[in-house]
C-alpha cells in the first residue's frame, strides 16, 4: 500500500544533466516539491546486480559538498552512490525556524516527506538498472545520520546494513530490527553527546544479540567490533574528534558494507 500511495504523486524526470566529475544530477518532482540527488552509476550497473548507498548530508549541508566529503563514489567505484539533496528543516538541535536544509526526524512529520522522496529514487534505481537488492546500504552525518536511523526504522526490510556518524535516534528503537551496524561518533561531539551516541549503541548492540565484549576490528584506528552469531554485527569507530566527519571515517563505511550483506530473518536462519 505503501508504494502505491507514492506513485500516484511522484512524478519522474528522466534526464540526467552533468555535475561534478564522474557524478550526475537526477531531479524527481515529488509532490509540490523538486527534489534532487547527485549520482555515480557504473557502467556495470546496466547488466549486473549492483550495490547502492545512499548517503546524506547533515542539518545545512548540500549534496554537493557531502559528496566532497564521504567520497563514496571515489572509495567504492563499483557500487551506485546515491547523494540527496535535502530541503528546508526546522532542526531538533539548532535551526528551529528551518532556515537550513535538512532531512525529516520521524515518520509522521511532514507527511513522509524524505521517506516518499527515498521511496521514488529506490524504485527508480530498480526500473533503470540492475539493484542489488541484497546490498542496499545508508549512511549520513548528523542529521543524516538520524534519517539514517529513521530508514532503518521505516524502511528497514530494504537494507543490507547502516553506518549513522554523529547522530542518535532513540525514541526509534521500538521501531528497529535486528540489522548489521557500523556507528561512527566523536568523543567530544558538543552536539550530539557521546552519552546519547553510546546509548544508542547499546540498544542497538542489544537488539541485535551482538557480544558485550567488543575487539579491535580489521586494524581500523579507533574501531571495535561487537560480533553477533548471525552476522548481525555492530561496529563503533568512535574517535577523538568533535561532531565533525573524518575521511577516515568513509574509509571504515566503505569496508563494513563491503564485507556486509543482508541477512536472512531470524526464522530463516540454521539454529
Amino acid at each position: 500500500m505503501r508504494y502505491f500511495v507514492w506513485i500516484t504523486t511522484v512524478f519522474l524526470v528522466f534526464q540526467f544533466s552533468v555535475s561534478a566529475g564522474e557524478l550526475k544530477k537526477k531531479t524527481w518532482q515529488v509532490g509540490d516539491l523538486q527534489r534532487e540527488a547527485l549520482l555515480q552509476i557504473p557502467e556495470k550497473a546496466h547488466s549486473e546486480p549492483t550495490p547502492v548507498v545512499f548517503a546524506f548530508h547533515g542539518h545545512g549541508g548540500n549534496c554537493t559538498n557531502a559528496s566532497k566529503s564521504f567520497r563514496f563514489h571515489q572509495l567504492w567505484p563499483e557500487a551506485i552512490v546515491v547523494y540527496p539533496q535535502g530541503v528546508k528543516t526546522p532542526g531538533l538541535l539548532t535551526d528551529p525556524e528551518g532556515l537550513r536544509t535538512g532531512w525529516q526526524s520521524y515518520g509522521d512529520a511532514y507527511k513522509g516527506r524524505d521517506l516518499i522522496f527515498f521511496d521514488a529514487m529506490l524504485a527508480w534505481l530498480r526500473k533503470e538498472y540492475k539493484v542489488d537488492n541484497n546490498r542496499i546500504y545508508s549512511t549520513g552525518h548528523s542529521n543524516g545520520g538520524g534519517f539514517t536511523y529513521l530508514l532503518w526504522a521505516e524502511r528497514g526490510e530494504v537494507f543490507a546494513a547502516m553506518g549513522p556518524s554523529a547522530a542518535i535516534g532513540l525514541k526509534l528503537l521500538p521501531k528497529l530490527t535486528p540489522k548489521p551496524m557500523i556507528h561512527i561518533a566523536g568523543e567530544a561531539d558538543p552536539l550530539v553527546k557521546i552519552e546519547w551516541q553510546k546509548q544508542m549503541i547499546e540498544r542497538v548492540r542489544t537488539i541485535n544479540h551482538a557480544s558485550t565484549d567488543g575487539k579491535p576490528w580489521q586494524d581500523v584506528k579507533n574501531a571495535m567490533i561487537y560480533e553477533a552469531p548471525d552476522g548481525r554485527n555492530v561496529v563503533t569507530l568512535i574517535h577523538p574528534g568533535k561532531h565533525n566527519f573524518l575521511p577516515a571515517s568513509s574509509e571504515a563505511i566503505v569496508k563494513f558494507f563491503k564485507s556486509t550483506v543482508k541477512v536472512a530473518p531470524k526464522s530463516d536462519l540454521k539454529q
